[in-house]
This record gives C-alpha cells, structure tokens and sequence, in this order.
C-alpha cells in the first residue's frame, strides 16, 4: 500500500455490499464480524478510518413519481453499511478495504472518492448524462 506521503488525506466513502454467503455457519459470521470490529477499532483508533454506521433494510425511495418502498436492488447488491477510509489515494483505500475480514464470508466493498467541489450543471459528475 505504497503511496506519495506528499498527497495530502482524503475521505474515501466505503459501501459494505451483499450477503453472507449461504454455505457459512453462524459461528463463521460471528467470528468474521468479532474480527471485523477489531480491524475497524484499530483503524479508527490509527485515524485512518471514520466510524459509520450498519443500515436498516427499510427503505423508500424518494422521486418526482413519488415515494416507493424499498429495498431497491438485487440481493446480491444490498448496500448493508457504510463508513469512511482516510487515505492518500483510491489504491490506498481500497487496499484497506480488502482487508476486511467480512470478505472471507461473501461481502463486498464499493470504495469511492468523496468530492469537496460543490455540484456543478458545467462540469462533469458521476450525475452527468452522457452527451449525445
């Protein structure tokens, strides 16, 4: 995880994404959520993580055609937590993130920048429609 101790930190947000693979006992979930809380403890206690917090599975979604029940994706994508790396680059964090032991049971990890630039109609964002 070598990285320019130049570039200054920044947030990187980390979802925790899927399901318990079905083939795990309990007690290789608990063991792999003990070791998880240990990990965390530890990066957070380093600073090099932000605390976040699980996420309960109701949901709503919330559009200009109105307000559905959720949850709104496939299983296999279920967005279960999330909370934030500090790091020095995209490679960094996402080298933290595979070194979460929740991976050895079937959960993923979506790691993602977090921008400090306010939304702007002029510049492209991950909202940007293609241009036709």
């Amino acid at each position: 995880m070598s990285s320019n101790p130049d570039q200054p930190l920044s947030d990187y947000l980390v979802l925790s994404r899927g399901q318990w693979d079905a083939d795990k006992s309990p007690e290789e979930i608990q063991q792999a959520i003990d070791d998880f809380y240990v990990w965390h403890d530890r990066l957070v206690a380093e600073g090099r993580m932000k605390s976040g917090q699980r996420l309960a599975a109701p949901a709503r979604l919330v559009s200009r055609k109105g307000v559905t029940d959720g949850p709104f994706t496939e299983a296999k994508e279920i967005i279960g937590g999330y909370w934030f790396f500090v790091a020095r680059s995209l490679e960094e964090a996402a080298a933290l993130a595979a070194q979460n032991p929740c991976m050895a049971c079937g959960l993923e990890f979506e790691v993602r920048p977090v921008e400090d630039e306010r939304c702007s109609a002029f510049r492209d964002s991950c909202e940007t429609p293609a241009r036709h």
